[in-house]
Parts: structure tokens; sequence; C-alpha cells
């Protein structure tokens, strides 16, 4: 059974999050079906992440197994054309080497976190960034934001309801940067804990607004306790940018 590395973007706002569960639609349930129905057999997918509902996309890796072989461009070409009307989109398909695995041979996961500061509401970019209706205090954000860099138990900024075994996670960058007319909050590590750059966007956003210190960063750190985490920014803002491998 051959396997196919796929490189996704996807919107997340319909979406129940990306694994296939019995709440609502999901990015691989989608994908499972558009595979069953290229290849007329069960078509099994996995993904280098699992983003929440709401979540978006940039270039999520996946693989998917089909019964027989074809040329990798039919396999994106076939694929997007069963994706149809969802807001899914097979960027790029290559046939996987020998033992690849999306979730499990990935050694590095990025993401983004897009924040937009204006008082109008938003219409072309809604459900798209987490809109402030003030200026953030992007210096100071930056500042807190590294004091996150490293291995850390990072209970604080951890679901209550995150399956990982340890909440002890190396975080190898993290930055918080002006671009252009919106603030980026980006993180990188080799994997991450259920919701926790939601609560790393949250938790810093309240630093830009001015109404946490960098100490206070600190302080709920090193509390290894949920309670102490700043508020978890809506899932709307987030995007699984890439993976490495």
């Amino acid at each position: 059974m051959p396997r196919y590395r796929l490189t996704l973007e996807y919107d997340g706002t319909p979406f129940a999050g990306w694994q296939r569960q019995e709440n609502g639609p999901s990015v691989q349930a989608v994908l499972e079906v558009a595979g069953e129905r290229l290849s007329g057999q069960r078509a099994p997918v996995a993904a280098a992440g699992r983003t929440d509902s709401g979540v978006h996309a940039l270039g999520m890796e996946a693989h998917i197994d089909l019964d027989r072989a074809m040329p990798a461009d039919t396999v994106r070409d076939a694929l997007n054309f069963h994706l149809r009307p969802h807001p899914v989109a097979v960027l790029e398909a290559s046939l996987a080497e020998e033992g690849f695995h999306a979730r499990f041979s990935c050694i590095r996961r990025h993401y983004r976190y897009r924040f937009v500061e204006r008082r109008a509401p938003l219409s072309l970019d809604r459900d798209r960034v987490w809109r402030r209706p003030f200026i953030l205090d992007v210096e100071a954000m930056n500042a807190a934001a590294l004091l996150l860099k490293g291995k850390h138990d990072f209970t604080t900024f951890r679901s209550a309801n995150c399956q990982a075994d340890s909440p002890v996670k190396t975080l190898e960058d993290i930055a918080v940067t002006r671009v252009g007319g919106e603030v980026h909050l980006t993180c990188h590590a080799r994997s991450f804990l259920h919701n926790q750059v939601r609560s790393f966007a949250g938790t810093l956003e309240r630093v830009g607004a001015g109404k946490w210190s960098a100490e206070d960063v600190a302080s709920a750190l090193a509390a290894a306790d949920r309670t102490a985490c700043g508020p978890v920014a809506p899932a709307c803002g987030l995007y699984f940018v890439k993976a490495d491998y």
C-alpha cells in the first residue's frame, strides 16, 4: 500500500478540529473521504499536528495510504477535486520514503498566532485573527515571551484536557514581532501541549495591554498551576505553519 506525503492548507473555521470525532466535521475525516473516493478503498490519514476547532493551517504535513500507486500530481489534483467544497487544499503531494510517518517522523513544529490592532470590527479577516481594540506593547510582549523559552514544566499553559504524559517541554524559540499592521507570536518546538500556544498568546496579550508584567509571566510559569495562566486566546488567530523532518 503506497504512502503519499501531503502538504495541506486549510481554514479551520467550519471544523471541530483536525482529528476525526463524533461532535462535528474534521479535516482528517474529509480528507479520508476524499482518499476513499479516489482509490475506492479505505484511505487512512495522519498529520504532523492535531489542531483544535477553528485553528488554521498554512502548511500542515500529512500522509495518506492508498490502495495503489499513481502519479503524485494525480493524487494532489484528485484529492483536491474530491475535497470540494470543503476549505481544504492539498498544496503538494509526493511518494513518501520508506518508514515516513507524518506525526512520528516530525522533529519540529512551527506555529504562528496573529493579532490585529483596530477599533473597527473585522470583515475580510473575520475568523482569521484576534482583534484587539488598542495598540499592543510589542517590546514588552517579546521580553516576557523570552522567559518561556527553553525546557520548563508548562503546566500553567496546558489545557486541563491535555493527554500528554508530561507537562515538561522544550520551547526552542519564541518571538513577538510587528509585521505590517499585525502583531505575530511565533513558536517553534518538537512538540506542544494542548492549548499551549493559545495560552501563551492570551497571557502575552495581557502584557501587551499593560495589565501584566514580565515578572507576572515568570511567576505564572513557576507556579506550574493552570489557574495562574492568563486567558486562553481564541482559536481563530492560530496557524500551524510548517513541520520539519
